[in-house]
């Protein structure tokens, strides 16, 4: 987890630090507003710590943009560095921003990530590598993130399934593969994720079901 230097107590870093732990989510917010309209690059340290430990979704979206509003050559190295934190929400909320500012020296450490025991994170994970994988990589994520399938309840198949048709028709392959897997979840999974391929605004709930259904019984049933 990203540590800040806060030796001078009277300096501006250490002037951020503090305001990011008032009470108040409100003053949090504030801060963090601010912080990002100032957009020094000094303060990225104190952002992405904060991010690890903040509770408010608001004031954690709000340091996200703050942090995207700086260079990414400070701001990427500190949440690469984030990704190997013990605490789950800072290596989630890395990801997160880490997939905002879309930078491809972040894929090796972010596909580390991909299976992580927490679907938090695993899930964070998914749409980083989507928007951080570089040209060329597709297939190999695609076929990465197709070993998940069949797995966990609607809102992590349904998170995963829009990971793996935002990648395109590079995904395709990987979707065939799993479509004929001798595990029927698996299957029905990467059936609902090729309708959903085809038609984005389909109900995932429904092709999910119907494809678990043809799976069981078979297609003519």
């Amino acid at each position: 987890m990203v540590v800040v230097n806060t030796t001078n107590h009277g300096g501006p870093v250490a002037r951020i630090v503090r305001a990011l732990a008032a009470p108040g989510p409100s003053d949090r917010l504030r801060t963090a507003l601010a912080v990002g309209t100032d957009a020094d690059p000094a303060s990225a340290e104190a952002l992405v710590a904060r991010c690890g430990v903040e509770p408010d979704f608001f004031v954690r979206d709000m340091l996200t943009w703050a942090l995207c509003r700086l260079p990414a050559e400070v701001t990427v190295p500190l949440l690469i560095d984030e990704l190997g934190s013990d605490i789950t929400q800072a290596r989630s909320q890395a990801l997160h921003t880490l997939s905002k500012i879309g930078d491809t020296r972040a894929w090796p450490a972010v596909r580390t990530l991909l299976h992580d025991r927490h679907d938090d994170v695993a899930r964070s994970a998914w749409r980083a590598a989507v928007a951080v994988v570089p040209p060329g990589a597709e297939p190999d994520l695609a076929a990465d993130l197709a070993t998940e399938l069949g797995r966990g309840d609607r809102d992590r198949q349904l998170s995963l399934s829009r990971a793996l048709v935002a990648l395109g028709d590079d995904v395709l392959p990987a979707l065939d593969v799993a479509a004929a897997d001798a595990d029927p979840y698996v299957r029905a999974h990467a059936q609902a994720t090729q309708r959903l391929h085809l038609d984005p605004d389909s109900g995932f709930t429904v092709s999910v079901e119907l494809a678990r259904r043809v799976a069981a019984t078979g297609p003519d049933a």
